[in-house]
């Protein structure tokens, strides 16, 4: 099984050698650069499997960078932030991020969420992980093409259409929309999307649902997920 690359940009010196050191050890191979120049240089060059960008790093910060990663690719993100309350974590989860980290963090926690990503992705999940992903639980067993106005989704081919263009869309974006269209009409909390979409057994931010739902809707129609004020999200049939 190939290792999984991972591609760490920090500029802290101290955080960035601790860091690399902590996911080698875990069976990760890393590239670890300071800046989001060399960042971008590196990613264009090795194309890993996921990267781990910190928000302020200089050259060219982190979510500016996620925003140049997202448009080559959609490969997994993961943004750092120092402050869980900073308007960055938004601003990141908006470039294209799928999720973000609050430092300082636990390596273990680290490595936890870097995994539950990659699965979601249907990447291996390094030596100690699960193994392949894809679109678990609720979302198994759907097949054929889903159709919901001018919006068709196609679950077999992964492949979503709005008005018969194609739309694209990543793969967390992806499993989001799978969950509504596994149960059009009915409500869906956040925390119950955190659970199936982004493999929280734990809790997690629910600022992470509600970009990637505003995300959603800019490309599927704002009308087709309707909010429904205390209780969650619901996909218009």
């Amino acid at each position: 099984m190939a290792e999984t690359h991972v591609l760490f940009v920090e500029d802290d010196d101290v955080i960035r050698e601790a860091t690399q050191l902590a996911l080698e050890r875990v069976g990760f191979t890393v590239t670890a650069m300071p800046d989001g120049l060399l960042g971008l240089e590196a990613f264009r060059a090795d194309r890993p499997d996921i990267a781990l960008l910190d928000v302020m790093v200089p050259g060219l910060d982190g979510v500016s960078l996620c925003r140049r990663i997202r448009d080559e690719s959609t490969v997994p993100v993961i943004m750092l932030s120092a402050r869980a309350d900073s308007i960055d974590v938004v601003l990141g989860l908006e470039a294209g991020a799928d999720d973000y980290v609050t430092k300082p963090f636990d390596g273990a926690v680290l490595v936890a969420r870097i995994r539950a990503v990659l699965r979601r992705f249907g990447h291996a999940a390094g030596p100690e992980g699960t193994g392949q992903g894809g679109t678990e639980g609720e979302t198994e067993g759907l097949g054929g093409v889903l159709v919901f106005g001018d919006l068709e989704v196609d679950t077999d081919g992964m492949e979503v259409r709005r008005g018969g263009e194609q739309v694209a869309l990543t793969p967390t974006e992806m499993r989001l929309l799978l969950e509504f269209s596994s149960a059009p009409g009915t409500v869906l909390s956040r925390d119950k999307l955190l659970e199936r979409v982004w493999d929280y057994g734990w809790g997690g931010d629910t600022r992470v649902v509600d970009v990637h739902v505003q995300r959603l809707r800019t490309k599927i129609g704002q009308d087709r997920i309707e909010t429904v004020r205390g209780f969650g999200y619901k996909l218009r049939g």
